[in-house]
């Protein structure tokens, strides 16, 4: 009977051990910013819904953003980027699947700021693009904030500017992702 209970509190352990390695959001932040340097106005949004996963053992980290959910200064901009740019209807959200390639330098049980490099495959209406940059883990008192930001080329994405707005929209896009994560609950 002491084994059974032994064995019991040890699986017990081993779960919630498990479930310390992986961290989660649902309010992380997305800044897209694709003002063109000689633009008179800012063209750029910001989405804070975006929800992230990060399994620190292996270093595999994935965001989604809701495209509806980006949020900018004037309601015209935010219907042309839905309607016209991104085609939210059409492609709903973005998604990156990576993998932190210096996820061995990032001690996640101790408090401290960790510079990261960050690669994978970033999704944006409808194409998928390998997409490399550096960034930033910050772990204090057992949560993580991850931090990154990418340059793609809206091209690349099929994206295209129409002529009439050209000098307003840059060519690319800063995307900036900013997360708090915190150790997922055990089921």
């Amino acid at each position: 009977m002491t084994n059974l209970v032994l064995f019991f509190c040890a699986l017990l352990l081993l779960s919630s051990t498990q479930a310390q390695d992986k961290f989660f959001t649902k309010t992380g932040k997305v800044n897209f910013d694709a003002t063109a340097p000689q633009s008179p106005e800012d063209v750029a949004g910001v989405n804070k819904s975006v929800v992230c996963v990060l399994d620190s053992k292996s270093g595999n980290i994935q965001f989604s953003v809701l495209m509806k959910g980006f949020e900018f200064q004037r309601a015209l901009m935010q219907e042309h980027f839905n309607e016209n740019y991104v085609e939210s209807d059409k492609y709903p959200k973005t998604e990156f699947k990576g993998t932190i390639v210096n996820n061995n330098a990032v001690s996640y049980l101790k408090d401290g700021s960790y510079s990261a490099t960050v690669k994978g495959k970033l999704t944006i209406h409808g194409e998928t693009k390998d997409v490399e940059a550096k960034g930033n883990i910050l772990v204090k008192g057992g949560k993580i904030s991850a931090s990154a930001e990418f340059n793609i080329l809206l091209s690349d994405y099929k994206i295209s500017i129409p002529q009439l707005v050209a000098d307003k929209v840059s060519k690319t896009a800063k995307i900036g992702v900013d997360c708090l994560l915190e150790p997922l609950k055990a089921p």
